[in-house]
């Protein structure tokens, strides 16, 4: 009768107590986790990493950017972007240079190997979704989807 007590009263514990596998910050985590692993490998020919990969995709989009602005894009703050940057200035990816209308600001810009950058990671989205196995749609909706899940979850923090 004492075993049946202390089996059922570890069965209720396990039920009560979350479980990783349950856990959707958990999907999310090893899922990025991933990705990052992905992203590692295809940038590792292109000698950057996939932070620098994202400054670049904001560059490439619009050059002559603030840090400010570069972190709001990235949702980074300076503390960690500022290192990063440095790092990107001295393989000659980039330039920092400070307004000269507002000497606090730091005016971030391409040089021409980063812009050149460019080209080679034109098939890198093309890899990743090949890498996904989802169709062109199922990955869009997919994304819609994690989109909306950050928003909502932005709202609460």
């Amino acid at each position: 009768m004492q075993s049946m007590k202390t089996a059922t009263s570890k069965s209720a514990n396990q039920s009560s107590t979350p479980q990783l596998g349950d856990q959707l910050c958990f999907a999310l985590y090893s899922t990025s986790l991933a990705m990052n692993k992905l992203y590692r490998k295809l940038l590792k020919q292109m000698g950057i990493t996939y932070s620098q990969y994202l400054v670049l995709m904001v560059l490439w989009e619009q050059d002559e950017q603030t840090v400010n602005d570069i972190g709001e894009r990235l949702i980074l703050d300076s503390a960690t972007l500022t290192p990063l940057l440095k790092r990107m200035e001295a393989q000659e990816l980039i330039t920092r240079v400070r307004s000269a209308a507002d000497e606090r600001q730091v005016i971030i810009s391409l040089t021409r190997a980063g812009s050149d950058m460019r080209k080679q990671a034109a098939s890198l989205p093309t890899s990743v979704l090949c890498a996904t196995e989802c169709s062109a749609d199922q990955a869009r909706d997919l994304k819609q989807e994690i989109l909306a899940l950050r928003e909502a979850l932005m709202k609460n923090v």
